[in-house]
């Protein structure tokens, strides 16, 4: 799993879903086949919108790749010593990216399409739906719970979660060229 220097053959479209979701809040990326994880981990934060305040990590089967720590009594994989063709290539190739153990966010990768390197530069995001939940909002099911405290000005929370928040939040949105000019901006 674990190959050194590898030489990019072509960019892959993949789908991130967050897990859980309804309506779905998912990315359409293209990137390199030969990043390495902890790049893509970098890429995923931004496309998604969270602010690489907690821990990660990819389950690929029943395998882990992350950071390895020697507190943690788990085999876990170097994700700088990975790339993303050494553990997905065909498409409907799938894995889970985890982020925030406490509110235990689950993105479902999906290879998608395999493309010729001239298609488009890499990173980018081409399509997607929905805003990122906030951080430390609880998970998922913290998420419903916030959304209906901010929509309901007669809710005992509505005006805590608003000033938590910074004063608003708009579940719909999805700005991709705001996204793409962060992705342009990380240094992989």
């Amino acid at each position: 799993m674990t190959k050194q220097n590898k030489k990019s053959k072509s960019l892959y479209q993949i789908k991130v879903t967050l897990v859980g979701s309804k309506p779905p809040i998912w990315r359409r990326l293209i990137v390199k086949d030969n990043i390495r994880l902890d790049e893509l981990h970098s890429v995923l934060q931004v496309a998604m919108g969270w602010f690489n305040y907690h821990l990660h990590q990819y389950r690929v089967g029943s395998s882990y790749i992350g950071i390895p720590d020697p507190d943690f009594d788990i085999d876990v994989t170097d994700e700088r010593k990975v790339y993303l063709q050494d553990i997905i290539s065909n498409p409907k190739d799938n894995f889970v990216y985890e982020y925030d153990f406490g509110d235990g966010w689950e993105h479902k990768i999906v290879l998608e399409k395999i493309l010729s390197l001239d298609f488009s530069e890499s990173p980018v995001v081409i399509k997607g739906k929905k805003a990122c939940p906030p951080e430390d909002c609880g998970g998922i099911w913290g998420y419903s719970d916030f959304l209906d405290a901010i929509q309901d000005p007669k809710h005992e929370e509505h005006e805590s979660m608003l000033e938590w928040v910074g004063g608003e939040f708009d579940p719909d949105e999805f700005d991709m060229n705001f996204i793409n000019k962060k992705l342009n901006d990380l240094k992989l």
